[in-house]
C-alpha cells in the first residue's frame, strides 16, 4: 500500500513515496520544489508517480500554499490529510500550553526523533531536537515523552538580513565562522552561529538539569551541517526526522489499514 508523505516548510515543498506508512518502509520515489514552483509537479515530478493509496503531510506555509498542492494532487483519487498538533500522540505528549499552536513541523520531527532514539538505544531518554532552518527551533523532550517547551530562534540569513536593513552602511558578505574574528563578515557569520550555538547549549543544560540525565542531542534541517562543527557537544545529524515522523504517525492512525483509519485523521 503506497503512501505519499510530504513536508511543506517555508521555502521548500519535499516529498517521499514509500511502499506502505510504517517506520523502515523503503521510499520509493523522492523530490523537492521550491514553493514557487509547486504549480508543476502534476506535470513533472508527479507525473510518472503511481497513485498513492494514502497521504499524510505536514505544512507551515498558508492556507493558499495547501491549496495548491491539492490541486497537483487532484491527478489521483488519494485524499490529503494533513498533521496538526494534538494533546498526544504517537508516543509524544504535548506540553504546550495550546497543543494545536505548536507548528506542526516541530510535532512530527519530535514523534521522528523519539522513535529514532527509541529504535537505536532500546530505551527511552530525555532528547534535544534543533531543527535548523528559515527559522531554528530548540525542543525538549524527557524520558517519559513529553514535550518540555522549546525555543524560537532567527535562522542565520534572518539575523544578517536584520542587521543589514537596521545599521547604515552595512552590508552582509558571506564570512567565516571563527573564534576571533577580525573583519566584519566574520564577526557577523561568527556572531549569528555563536548566538544559535549558545541557545542549544543553554537548553541542554535546563534539560540535563530537569532529567538528571544527558539528553542524546539531535539535529536535522536544511542548514543542519552547517551548525555542527559550531555546537559545545556532539550532536547527530538526521535529515529524514520529519518523513520519520510522518511515517510513525501514519502507523499509529492505521494509515495502512482497510477500515477504521478515516474516523482517526483530520481532514481539511
Amino acid at each position: 500500500m503506497s503512501f505519499l508523505a510530504i513536508d511543506v516548510g517555508n521555502t521548500r515543498l519535499k516529498w517521499t513515496l514509500y511502499e506502505r506508512p510504517a517506520p523502515g518502509a523503503q521510499a520509493l520515489a523522492r523530490g523537492v520544489e521550491f514553493l514557487e514552483q509547486i504549480d508543476r509537479l502534476a506535470d513533472t515530478g508527479w507525473a510518472g508517480l503511481p497513485e498513492p493509496q494514502s497521504m499524510l503531510g505536514c505544512i507551515v506555509a498558508g492556507q493558499a500554499i495547501r491549496h495548491r498542492v491539492h490541486e497537483q494532487m487532484e491527478i489521483w483519487s488519494v485524499e490529503p490529510h494533513w498533521v496538526v498538533a494534538s494533546s498526544a500522540e504517537a508516543g509524544l505528549i504535548n506540553g504546550y500550553d495550546y497543543p494545536a499552536r505548536l507548528g506542526a513541523d516541530r510535532w512530527v520531527a519530535m514523534i521522528g526523533a523519539r522513535h529514532h532514539v527509541l529504535a537505536r538505544e532500546g530505551r527511552a531518554r530525555p532528547i534535544l531536537l534543533v531543527m535548523v532552518g528559515t527559522a531554528v527551533t530548540v525542543e525538549a523532550i524527557d524520558a517519559e515523552g513529553r514535550f518540555l517547551g522549546g525555543l524560537i530562534l532567527p535562522g542565520h540569513g534572518i539575523m544578517l538580513r536584520a542587521l543589514e536593513s537596521g545599521t547604515a552602511g552595512l552590508h552582509v558578505p558571506t564570512g567565516e565562522v571563527c573564534e576571533f574574528p577580525t573583519n566584519t563578515s566574520d564577526g557577523l557569520t561568527s556572531g549569528g552561529t555563536y548566538a544559535i550555538a549558545g541557545a542549544c547549549e543553554r537548553m541542554a543544560q535546563h534539560l540535563r538539569a530537569r532529567c538528571g540525565e544527558e539528553p542524546a542531542c539531535i539535529m536535522t534541517g536544511g542548514a543542519g551541517w552547517k551548525m555542527l562543527p559550531s555546537m559545545a557537544r556532539p550532536y547527530e545529524l538526521v535529515e529524514s526526522l520529519i518523513f520519520d515522523g510522518l511515517l510513525v504517525i501514519a502507523q499509529a492512525r492505521g494509515l495502512g489499514a482497510a477500515n477504521g483509519a478515516a474516523a482517526r485523521l483530520l481532514h481539511f
